[in-house]
């Protein structure tokens, strides 16, 4: 199987789907350029068309609106977006006609909406935010938070070919991130968690980037003697609650990990998941690793000290185990990928 890029699995993605559906068109602020969206845009408006891949003016609302309208006419739309900071712009639209259409009308509205996630660009409190606890707040909408290339390719897909609407957040750091893809056309499905690394000792629940750090701090938790299992929750809404409250049952332990803030978070709702269906299994407190409660610093040092990584991730395993975080080897990242379920 071949190796290609994230950005490259969410184009094949979508270009896939376009050649077998016409209602499916693209729509967004620089998708119509090459490197456009980082990419993952790149070639669609030669192959299908300035009418069915075009660029917009800066108008999210109104253009979700557009999406609203397409939707319940027949077409399936993809609104992308630079930045998820942007989907603020449109919460009436989301709130009020994306989530409410099906249960007020009886129809389907199925839109894919593209935002990223930003970090280490230096573009601060208003252009880097994860804000997936505020969409997954909202009944009706679906929002996926794929890590892998394989799982981009197959959310992207299941999202055109299904009825309801979906928020694909995509984290910046992941697009340059290569794995195994099939060249086919291939579902995976919204709302199912994936272990990426077997455990015995320790649940690790992580979203989108941190997924990464999760994986980094396992290996470096096995050289100390503990087993951690690692699991991809891939969709924040809906939550694969069995994946979670079966890998508690087994090891005890829970440690979450979100890309956003802690209050009302991601975080919370897993921890309230375990706390509801198998708090007679934990053996210690659920902890919670996510951002520090203040906007997001512009500068690299400042960010370095507000993002959590795998070091921190290590050491809240520790904390629970009651380990003192000493200077002991740690695994090197070349060593990481065999250990994996899946490509890393």
């Amino acid at each position: 199987m071949r190796e290609i890029k994230y950005t490259q699995a969410i184009n094949e993605a979508m270009s896939q789907m376009m050649g077998n559906d016409c209602s499916i068109f693209v729509f967004g602020e620089g998708v119509d350029y090459n490197g456009g969206i980082f990419g993952s845009t790149d070639g669609l408006q030669q192959k299908f068309g300035k009418e069915r891949v075009f660029d917009t003016p800066l108008a999210e609302d109104a253009l979700t609106g557009v999406c609203v309208g397409a939707a319940i006419t027949g077409m399936r739309p993809i609104l992308v977006h630079a930045r998820v900071d942007f989907l603020m712009l449109t919460m009436n639209q989301l709130v009020n006609h994306v989530a409410k259409w099906p249960y007020m009308c009886g129809g389907d509205i199925p839109i894919l909406i593209r935002a990223i996630v930003g970090r280490g660009w230096g573009q601060g409190a208003q252009h880097s935010q994860s804000l997936q606890a505020l969409f997954a707040h909202i009944p009706g909408l679906q929002v996926v938070m794929p890590v892998f290339p394989f799982d981009a390719k197959g959310l992207i897909i299941s999202a055109l070919k299904g009825k309801k609407p979906v928020i694909s957040i995509e984290h910046r750091w992941l697009y340059d991130k290569t794995g195994e893809v099939p060249e086919e056309i291939y579902e995976v499905p919204i709302g199912k968690g994936k272990i990426v690394k077997r455990g015995e000792d320790v649940t690790i629940v992580a979203i989108s980037q941190m997924v990464i750090g999760a994986m980094e701090a396992a290996m470096d938790l096995q050289v100390k003697g503990i087993s951690a299992e690692v699991i991809d929750l891939r969709t924040v809404r809906p939550i694969d609650t069995e994946i979670i409250c079966d890998s508690v049952i087994k090891t005890g332990r829970l440690v979450v990990v979100d890309t956003g803030w802690k209050a009302c978070g991601v975080s919370a709702e897993v921890a309230a998941i375990a706390a509801e269906n198998v708090s007679g299994f934990l053996k210690t407190n659920v902890a919670r690793i996510a951002l520090p409660d203040t906007p997001t610093p512009s500068s690299h040092a400042l960010e370095n000290e507000y993002y959590p990584n795998s070091k921190s991730i290590t050491a809240a395993v520790l904390k629970i185990f009651g380990i003192n975080n000493s200077s002991q080897p740690e695994i090197t990242k070349s060593q990481i990928g065999k250990h994996f379920e899946g490509p890393f």
